[in-house]
């Protein structure tokens, strides 16, 4: 059997996470586009500004732009003008989104699961050890 090129299999399962999450969401008001990935973020780190979101989640400034600008909207997270730099606006949960919090963490546990049903407890381990190693990016 050929093996399939690992950059083509992690695009796979990425298009199907997307997918996924996207339909589990839904109901929720929480579009695509990661949108889930900045809202955790901004409910593990009240305060972070765009510029760290766009950093530690790896997006582009747009679709960090466009994603706050979607969670806001649906009254999921706040701005308020960093007093430190009025250019710049710090990210807060809404009491919508501390609610909410516990049926995300719910769905995203039951997707991980659900990835990794059909590997031991070692090949998980094994595979989430792999995966850090070559998501390291060479230029940082």
């Amino acid at each position: 059997m050929r093996k399939k090129p690992i950059g083509k299999l992690i695009s796979h399962l990425q298009r199907r996470n997307q997918k996924i999450l996207s339909k589990k969401l839904a109901p929720y008001g929480i579009g695509s586009g990661g949108q889930h990935s900045f809202l955790k973020l901004i409910l593990q780190r009240p305060g972070i500004t765009q510029e760290q979101l766009t950093n530690e989640l790896k997006f582009d400034k747009a679709t960090t732009a466009r994603s706050v600008r979607q969670l806001e909207e649906s009254g999921y997270i706040e701005r308020e003008t960093d007093p430190n730099d009025r250019r710049s606006h710090l990210l807060f949960p809404t009491a919508k989104s501390l609610e909410f919090y516990p049926v995300l963490q719910g769905i995203l546990d039951e997707f991980n699961a659900d990835l990794v049903h059909n590997l031991s407890d070692e090949e998980e381990d094994l595979l989430i050890t792999l995966l850090q190693k070559i998501s390291i990016d060479p230029a940082e």
